[in-house]
């Protein structure tokens, strides 16, 4: 896997943070140039200039994935800075999360949770499906979750984005075979971003440590994943290596789907 990235172009939404900024500094470890599209301005260009320190070359691409014309042109300033497009990793969801029973959600968080989490992989796909197809060939990852494999109390919302998720994956990945266009997901658990310490504070905001402690305590690994870890796997789905695998829904969780 090392060599099957040198001067591919490899587009990573939502690669400012967390697992996204994991996915973006792995491909560029490995030779490829990587275009980071996010909404913050700052955080892109901080990751940029870390990729860029490291000896690689990198673009940002200030991208709002609810909107159509943003993920447009997001692909459109891909194919103009860095020539082409390869690989897309679709990271972007909605990193505040309201916590709360489903009846007790308010509509206007439910509808920002569907529009970044879901219509945001949704609209980004469907910009970059074409150009892969156009090439002939490429690979498309798409970041789910552990709760798009099963029902999460108090998250109701991000549970049916994360399942919608899934759905997208599989229907692309039979429209898109027969173009030579894997499209895989990748079901993180629990996984050590800021993302999660937000959880854990909402979740007890007396004692954040002790959140975070149950639910390692429910891992059978007993710890949660780092992002480089899935990065690690993401990149796998996206290498030579795994030129036969399009369609499956990966979880990447120390042994939770083990109980399922």
């Amino acid at each position: 896997m090392t060599d099957s990235f040198v001067g591919r172009v490899a587009l990573v939404v939502g690669g400012t943070s967390g697992i996204g900024r994991a996915v973006a500094e792995g491909f560029a470890a490995r030779g490829a140039r990587v275009v980071v599209a996010a909404r913050t301005h700052a955080r892109g260009l901080e990751t940029v200039g870390a990729i860029e320190r490291a000896g690689a070359e990198a673009w940002f691409v200030a991208t709002d994935v609810t909107s159509r014309a943003d993920t447009e042109a997001m692909v459109q300033r891909t194919l103009d800075l860095a020539g082409g497009l390869d690989y897309a990793v679709n990271a972007a969801a909605l990193t505040d999360p309201v916590l709360a029973r489903l009846g007790e959600v308010p509509e206007e968080d439910f509808d920002e949770t569907i529009a970044t989490t879901l219509k945001g992989v949704w609209l980004s796909m469907r910009s970059q499906l074409p150009v892969l197809e156009e090439r002939g060939a490429g690979a498309v990852v798409n970041i789910a979750a552990l709760n798009g494999l099963a029902g999460a109390p108090l998250a109701a919302h991000y549970s049916a984005a994360k399942h919608g998720v899934i759905g997208l994956t599989r229907a692309a990945a039979l429209e898109y075979a027969a173009s030579g266009i894997r499209v895989n997901a990748l079901c993180p658990g629990p996984t050590d971003t800021p993302t999660m310490e937000r959880v854990f504070r909402a979740l007890d905001p007396e004692d954040p440590a002790a959140a975070r402690r149950r639910y390692e305590e429910r891992i059978p690994l007993g710890r949660l994943a780092r992002p480089d870890e899935i990065a690690a796997l993401a990149l796998w789905l996206c290498s030579d290596e795994a030129g036969n695998v399009t369609g499956a829904v990966i979880p990447s969780d120390g042994g939770l789907t083990a109980g399922l």
